[in-house]
């Protein structure tokens, strides 16, 4: 029997419902993400995402900046899945961008329009289903109001269904839900986490804001991914329940609220497969004891 993303059950963003193990599309052009060199085979990457939804997966998280010389993520998305499924959400990010050489910029509040309309032509969509606001190292302590506001403004003005927020401080989530409704809130977190990381994520389960992590399985490692030094705690976790550890990193997430959602991301058909199976990892009490104290 083949295991689905429908395995970890369903949260809600906004109005509407998707299951809880999803996609990221940033690996899609290849395993060094924002890099030259190491791009990733566009007919593979198309079979993937295909693979991705036929195994149940109805939540695609992407954006314009993921690219390599020769391939973009949403437009892999665009060839491998329209005609889109109905039931599909497609996540995607703007404020930060990059140029045709790879180098970044960030978004004035007056310059988003231009961003989520690249989404929209590359996507092939005439709305976009969530849009997250993600907010760049330079405005980690900032007000977010001026952007969130001109996001909220395209939500009125129909070209976007939801709100997100990215890489936000709980102030900023609170700035940006006086504005407009927050659906959903990225920030990296994983096993190991700070504190605040996981008083973000409680904050979000008593608001009824869904918490989607990033990094869940690369950790320390970011964008370069998970490197070959894992954890012993992690390891042995692993063994006892004859899993990887990247399906015992996903098993946390999901473990700790009905609200947190994953969005492992591969180019691999292989660990596309590994990663929607971690929805039917059921973790012990004593497994969670001892990843808690990893810190």
């Amino acid at each position: 029997m083949t295991n689905t993303a429908a395995s970890a059950g369903t949260w809600k963003l906004g109005d509407l419902t998707v299951n809880r193990i999803g996609f990221g599309a940033m690996r899609l052009t290849g395993r060094a993400a924002f890099t030259s060199g190491g791009g990733a085979d566009r007919e593979r990457s198309i079979s993937v995402l295909r693979r991705a939804v036929e195994l149940g997966v109805d939540h695609i998280d992407t954006a314009a900046y993921y690219f390599s010389p020769r391939l973009s993520a949403n437009e892999l998305i665009n060839r491998a899945l329209a005609p889109y499924p109905d039931d599909l959400v497609i996540a995607t990010k703007v404020w930060p961008a990059r140029n045709p050489s790879g180098e970044w910029w960030w978004a004035t509040p007056s310059q988003l329009r231009g961003q989520v309309e690249e989404n929209l032509r590359q996507l092939g969509r005439g709305h976009l289903d969530i849009v997250n606001l993600r907010v760049p190292p330079s405005a980690k302590a900032g007000s977010i109001a001026d952007h969130f506001g001109a996001l909220s403004e395209l939500r009125d003005a129909g070209l976007i269904r939801h709100l997100g927020v990215s890489n936000v401080t709980p102030a900023q989530l609170a700035e940006a839900q006086a504005i407009a409704p927050v659906v959903c809130v990225q920030n990296p977190f994983g096993i190991g986490s700070a504190s605040g990381q996981r008083e973000l994520l409680r904050s979000c389960g008593e608001q009824g804001i869904a918490f989607v992590p990033f990094f869940a399985i690369a950790g320390a490692g970011r964008e370069a991914g998970a490197g070959g030094g894992e954890h012993e705690t992690v390891l042995a976790v692993a063994r006892a329940h004859e899993a990887t550890p990247a399906q015992v990193r996903l098993a946390w997430t999901l473990r700790q609220g009905p609200h947190v959602l994953a969005i492992p991301g591969t180019g691999d058909p292989g660990h596309l497969a590994e990663n929607v199976a971690a929805g039917t990892l059921t973790l012990s009490d004593a497994d969670l004891d001892s990843l808690r104290s990893i810190g």
